[in-house]
């Protein structure tokens, strides 16, 4: 079959978020009846999210009405999806598909979307740069079950990370370094690259989420050193943590008040979100943006996300294009398998590990 004939569905993996008042509570009911989230026997489960949906409603609601009532994420993945359709031009017919995990469109109406489009491959591309079982993963088993359930079968390749992805940490170099560049008239900048945060025991299970985070500071750091030409300060934080299991650390606010009481200017990095949303846009802008003009910083500066930077896009169209043909079901930005073998939660086959781990 001729290129220009091929079909090709990609589909592109987010969380969701509400698109009304009215949708956050069973926004939130669906984010913790996953059992990615809370793993626990089903019906304990759907107890414990109707208790904590119902208990985060109105501050979940608080959040939201400094955004107009609504989430942005749709949106804003619908023009990232423009724009990675733009970029695919030229390998055959592609259309981008959204696939949202608590939130409309589910899994289930866009299996039906794709099934209706006919493709002759399927591509699955998390917008999450780093792997989780809580995320890329949950969205992967779930596309997989509403695949199967809406007949279909056509070839399909999954991308499950990049964490180094050269247009990804190009971008966010680029941006730290003009951020920290204006934060320095104040004094000498401290930068926290800022992560969602994980319980500590999934990292224990072998998740390889916290292990991506660092490769990800790491090269983002690096592209920032060569920007200024000298090595900045800068730690990796982790924010969003909820509930009474030990999470992952250190946390964001606690080291933006460290660095605020000793007067140093603040550049926050939103290190694993790669589009505005309620995250970035109250927690890091608004909430701890306070916290650090409360405790003394003379200056704040949050670090934008990528959307739809032209790096990024063309990083992810790259992607595409490797998986757009014969290959692994499943494999990371540099094919095979990224993490090392402990991190057994990885999706890919341990015996296709490459490079130098």
């Amino acid at each position: 079959m001729a290129d220009e004939k091929r079909r090709i569905a990609v589909v592109l993996f987010n969380l969701g978020g509400p698109d009304s008042p009215q949708a956050v509570r069973p926004f939130l009911f669906n984010l913790f009846n996953d059992k990615a989230i809370i793993d626990a026997p089903g019906p304990v489960r759907w107890m414990l999210a109707q208790y904590i949906s119902r208990r985060r409603e109105t501050l979940a609601r608080g959040n939201y009405a400094n955004l107009g009532g609504a989430s942005p994420l749709l949106p804003n993945t619908k023009r990232q999806a423009k724009a990675l359709e733009a970029a695919l031009g030229g390998i055959g017919d592609v259309r981008c598909f959204i696939a949202m995990r608590y939130w409309h469109p589910f899994a289930d109406e866009t299996a039906r979307d794709v099934m209706a489009f006919g493709p002759d491959q399927v591509v699955l591309l998390p917008l999450y740069p780093q792997y989780s079982a809580t995320t890329s993963g949950s969205s992967i088993t779930d596309w997989a079950r509403a695949a199967r359930e809406a007949g279909l079968d056509a070839p399909t390749r999954t991308i499950c990370c990049y964490p180094d992805l050269p247009g990804f940490v190009e971008t966010m170099a680029d941006l730290t370094a003009e951020a920290w560049t204006r934060a320095a008239q104040a004094g000498t900048p401290r930068i926290l690259f800022s992560a969602h945060g994980l319980p500590e025991r999934n990292i224990a299970a072998g998740d390889p989420y916290q292990w991506q985070v660092e490769r990800s500071a790491v090269a983002i750091a690096a592209g920032v050193e060569e920007r200024l030409g000298h090595e900045p300060d800068w730690r990796i934080t982790y924010q969003s943590r909820v509930g009474r299991l030990v999470w992952i650390s250190p946390y964001t606010e606690t080291e933006v008040e460290r660095a605020a009481e000793k007067a140093r200017p603040l550049v926050v990095v939103p290190l694993v979100f790669v589009s505005e949303h309620v995250e970035t846009l109250v927690e890091l802008d608004i909430e701890y943006r306070d916290l650090a003009i409360r405790h003394g910083a003379p200056a704040y500066e949050r670090v934008r996300t990528v959307n739809e930077d032209v790096p990024f896009i063309d990083g992810l169209a790259g992607l595409v294009r490797g998986a757009a043909g014969p290959g692994p079901q499943v494999e990371c930005s540099t094919g095979g398998r990224l993490c090392p073998v402990e991190w057994r939660r990885c999706p890919c086959p341990v015996e296709s590990v490459t490079g130098d781990r």
